[in-house]
C-alpha cells in the first residue's frame, strides 16, 4: 500500500476504504511511505489499529521508506514497538 502526501485528521475518512481493503490481503502488509510528507497522530493511531487486526490474523505490517520527520513521529507514538510492526531502517546517505 502506498501512502503519499499528507495524512491527518482531515483525510481520515478518505483512508478508511484503503485500510479496510488492506485487511483482506492474505499476506503481510507492506506500507510504502517514500512519498508521505506529513502525518499526524490520527494516522498513526489508524495504523496501530490496523496492525493489531493484522496480528490477530497472523500477519505483520512492514513500513518502508519513511522520511525522517515521519520516522520521528513513528518513534514518538511508539508504533515501531508494537508486536508485528517492522519499520525498515532509513537508507544510509553517503
Amino acid at each position: 500500500m502506498h501512502c503519499e502526501g499528507d495524512e491527518d485528521a482531515a483525510t481520515q475518512g478518505l483512508r478508511r476504504h484503503a485500510l479496510s481493503r488492506a485487511l483482506t490481503v492474505q499476506s503481510d502488509l507492506v506500507l510504502e511511505f517514500g512519498l508521505l510528507s506529513f502525518a499526524d497522530a490520527s494516522f498513526m493511531l489508524d495504523l496501530a489499529m490496523l496492525s493489531r487486526r493484522l496480528r490477530k490474523s497472523g500477519r505483520r505490517m512492514h513500513i518502508r521508506g519513511a522520511q525522517p520527520q515521519i520516522r520521528r513521529l513513528i518513534e514518538m507514538v511508539g508504533l515501531h514497538r508494537l508486536p508485528g510492526v517492522e519499520v525498515e531502517p532509513a537508507p544510509v546517505v553517503a
